[in-house]
């Protein structure tokens, strides 16, 4: 063998050796670029996204990389999904990166949050597989923090659907009673003035005019004359029972010395062909669909009287049963009942609630602010009326206001269980499962509590824990709440966010918190620490949360924390 030849033989082998023992070199940092970075919580989650630019000449042909995202928080951390991609020799079904150009791969991320991850950093592991053999990579740092201003979603401040009552101050009766006449006659016979209805109506108005919780607003007389003979003849019938009607209404509460009756009012029908087309239509007459039709055919009234009787087998039979109940005059008295006071409803109410109906203790409830107060009275009308569900449902939204969970979900599932198709009760048991985290049951719950005034404000926040902030900024609507600016926030419209902020009738540490966010993320750093002050002044606990909030990384927050 020649010189020559024995040294390419040689250089191959040398080639070929240091082929199959070189390893893969160390990552790179710069190979790597995290959207977002810091990450951002959406939801309950923290997603993101790796992108890896590997250089040219760098990834080796043999090689399958597996990289695991873990973010490492408070001594301790958590790994997202592996991720491998391979060189050009290697069978498999990982995406390929080429030795000699390089090439490019994106990593998915994606953690359960802790609220701990609010200060935290992104690492990449790497694990080299190389023919039979396996060796790691040292782990390289590539984000930092966590966005965490979705956590500040909470179903705790939302309200609980209340079940409403009918309660009402006034309420207003008729009491009604006919005086007959005779055909063509106007005069009022004694026994008409004597019947049972006659008797009953001059009792109510007496009782109402004696009685200091009643009032009389209105006295009525409507007098008629049926739609038989000349029209000329019925209007002066219908007018002069009117009158008499009227003489002998107000003759009686003179005797009576009623004084106190709101307004007399009479009016009068000539013919009272309404009347008799009613009465037509729920009588047993043979042939009464043919006197409809010609109602319906003829409508002046000379022509409706000619055809009718021209059914003369039909006309005597109506001259019997119809038209006589068309020839009177009604009187009508609107009774009102005036209820309790506020005053006298919460005296009531809280010391001696048995007294009172259910509508009135719903309402009485409702008379005071004092969420303790409410509760008393919501028990006294669960002991009182047990079977109604608005009393246990509301009752459990006192509870749910206090912060008692477990109590206000027992009410609730007691008020579901007496009414099925309540979609108060619904709603709130919503609430109870959207604290649990059981977002499914939850939703179903929603979806059966539609037509509730409070259900968008619950929607809106299962929508931010799941992480659809576009669905949740819809449900909101026009709400002014913390809730709804978290929304808005998370959505990047910052001015509406403000002045829903602004519009918060009570704000709380929470309001003024988010405020400050506002402040960052507009680059107001006024704003920002005016209010995250405001917001620490009432909650001292957000002291430690805004030093390790990612929104407020590149600020000095010395003044804000500083007390």
């Amino acid at each position: 063998m020649t010189r020559k030849v024995c040294y390419i033989v040689a250089l191959g082998a040398a080639l070929a050796l240091s082929s199959c023992g070189k390893k893969l070199g160390q990552f790179s940092a710069e190979y790597f670029t995290t959207n977002p970075n810091p990450l951002e919580l959406v939801g309950e989650k923290v997603p993101g996204r790796v992108s890896a630019r590997i250089p040219a000449e760098f990834f080796l042909r043999d090689v399958t990389v597996t990289v695991t995202p873990v973010l490492v928080f408070n001594g301790t951390e958590v790994s997202s999904t592996p991720y491998s991609f391979q060189g050009e020799k290697v069978r498999g079904n990982n995406p390929i990166i080429s030795f000699e150009y390089g090439g490019n791969a994106t990593i998915p991320v994606q953690f359960a949050w802790q609220p701990d991850m609010a200060k935290s950093e992104l690492e990449l592991d790497f694990l080299v597989t190389q023919g039979k053999s396996q060796y790691v990579l040292p782990r390289v740092k590539v984000g930092t923090g966590v966005v965490a201003t979705a956590a500040l979603a909470t179903a705790t401040t939302v309200k609980p659907a209340q079940a409403v009552d009918a309660f009402q101050r006034q309420i207003d009766t008729q009491y009604a009673a006919d005086i007959r006449f005779l055909v063509n006659q106007a005069n009022i016979r004694s026994t008409e003035l004597n019947s049972n209805a006659m008797n009953e109506l001059r009792r109510e108005i007496l009782a109402a005019a004696n009685d200091s919780t009643r009032s009389i607003t209105e006295l009525n007389i409507q007098s008629y004359a049926s739609p038989e003979g000349a029209l000329d003849l019925n209007t002066r019938l219908a007018q002069q029972r009117e009158a008499n009607t009227s003489d002998y209404l107000r003759e009686h509460l003179a005797q009576q010395h009623i004084t106190e009756f709101g307004e007399l009012t009479a009016q009068f029908t000539a013919e009272d062909w309404e009347g008799f087309q009613r009465l037509v239509a729920q009588s047993d007459i043979q042939d009464k669909d043919l006197i409809l039709s010609v109602l319906s055919m003829y409508k002046d009234p000379e022509e409706r009287e000619r055809e009718i009787r021209n059914l003369s087998n039909v006309f005597e039979q109506l001259a019997e049963e119809i038209l006589p109940q068309l020839r009177y005059s009604r009187i009508t008295a609107t009774i009102s009942v005036v209820g309790k006071t506020d005053t006298e409803l919460m005296e009531a109410a809280l010391n001696d609630p048995s007294s009172l109906t259910i509508e009135e203790l719903l309402f009485a409830a409702t008379l005071t602010d004092d969420n303790a107060q409410r509760a008393r009275i919501y028990e006294a009308a669960t002991k009182a009326y047990p079977s109604d569900y608005r009393g246990w449902n509301n009752l459990g939204q006192t509870q749910y206001i206090a912060g008692n969970y477990n109590a206000a979900e027992a009410s609730f599932k007691k008020a579901a269980s007496l009414d099925r198709n309540a979609t108060e009760p619904a709603m709130n048991l919503g609430l109870i499962e959207l604290n649990k985290g059981n977002y499914q049951r939850a939703h179903q719950l929603f979806g059966s509590a539609a037509g509730t005034t409070e259900l968008n404000e619950a929607l809106g926040v299962y929508y931010l824990k799941t992480g659809d902030n576009a669905a949740a900024l819809r449900a909101f609507g026009n709400s002014k709440s913390n809730n709804a600016a978290l929304a808005q926030i998370l959505n990047k419209d910052y001015t509406k966010a403000k002045q829903t902020l602004a519009s918060i009738s009570e704000p709380n540490a929470t309001t003024y918190y988010l405020m400050a966010v506002l402040g960052a993320r507009t680059g107001n750093e006024q704003m920002l620490n005016t209010n995250l002050r405001q917001a620490i002044r009432i909650d001292p606990s957000l002291a430690n949360a805004a030093r390790v909030d990612a929104e407020f990384d590149g600020f000095n927050l010395t003044r804000a924390l500083s007390k």
